[in-house]
């Protein structure tokens, strides 16, 4: 009596534990083909300042970037990256980006909070003086930083990329709570809310973020076309150099390295087939 209680105690877990799994599994993101995938991959510049406009005119408003300053723009790799300016505070493109944007400062003569057009030099500012007041703004969710959300999310630019065009109206029987939206690319678990078969529960989940792309929301400078899709694709490829702004780099010393090593084994063989030519092994 006992085995066959704890066998029906296990087999109702094991169902459980089914229906969770299917319920907080996201649809796989779509296979999107980045140019700086690969070991030989590089940033698309003219992408990445289309992305940095999707994020300034759409994405900061919610979400900070704390670890990225103006002048990382103009560095090397960079989206407004130029020679003439080896230094990126001197970029006049980069000044002009950031004196677009008002930042807090301190009056040095009353003390007070002002507020002046920012610099090379300064941080991207937080749309938010606090995380109560993130929290307030945004139905209670805190909006996440996006300085290196590629890199902290599983699948990394596929996942962003997915999440932001991937908003859908629910499938049939599922009721979305007020002030949620719902994405099946979202991990989440959507069962509480759906009246349909619980062996097939819906993929996807969640979030307090509306879509926060349109068609034509931001207009591109270079002619692009301005769909959803092309601006999920541009903020993702922005927000991945804003991850490892270095990318470029440490891809092109890890070329030399490799160069350097394989000359090196070459010259290591031959000398050894120098000097122990005449010893017998």
């Amino acid at each position: 009596m006992l085995r066959k209680v704890i066998a029906l105690a296990a087999l109702g877990l094991a169902c459980i534990g089914g229906q969770a799994a299917a319920a907080t599994h996201p649809k796989d993101p779509p296979s999107i083909g980045w140019s700086f995938e690969g070991p030989f991959g590089r940033f698309d510049k003219a992408q990445l300042q289309r992305g940095y406009k999707v994020y300034r005119e759409v994405c900061a408003s919610c979400h900070g970037m704390s670890l990225m300053y103006f002048r990382n723009l103009g560095q090397p790799g960079g989206p407004f990256h130029d020679e003439k300016y080896p230094n990126p505070n001197d970029n006049p493109y980069v000044k002009a980006l950031a004196a677009e944007v008002q930042v807090n400062d301190i009056d040095s003569e009353t003390g007070d909070t002002v507020q002046r057009p920012a610099t090379s030099a300064d941080r991207f500012p937080s749309p938010f003086p606090n995380e109560a007041a993130a929290r307030a703004s945004n139905g209670g969710a805190m909006p996440p930083d996006l300085s290196v959300i590629v890199k902290a999310r599983q699948q990394g630019p596929q996942y962003i990329y997915a999440v932001l065009a991937g908003y859908a109206n629910p499938p049939p029987g599922l009721t979305v709570p007020p002030g949620q939206y719902y994405n099946p690319y979202y991990p989440g678990d959507v069962s509480a809310f759906y009246q349909g078969d619980h062996g097939h529960v819906p993929e996807g989940g969640f979030l307090a973020m509306p879509p926060p792309l349109g068609s034509g929301k931001v207009t591109f400078d270079d002619g692009t076309p301005s769909t959803v899709a092309q601006q999920a694709k541009d903020v993702t490829a922005f927000l991945a150099w804003a991850a490892e702004p270095k990318m470029e780099e440490r891809k092109a010393f890890g070329l030399g390295a490799m160069i350097y090593l394989l000359l090196l084994t070459i010259l290591l063989w031959f000398s050894y087939k120098r000097i122990w030519r005449n010893v017998a092994h």
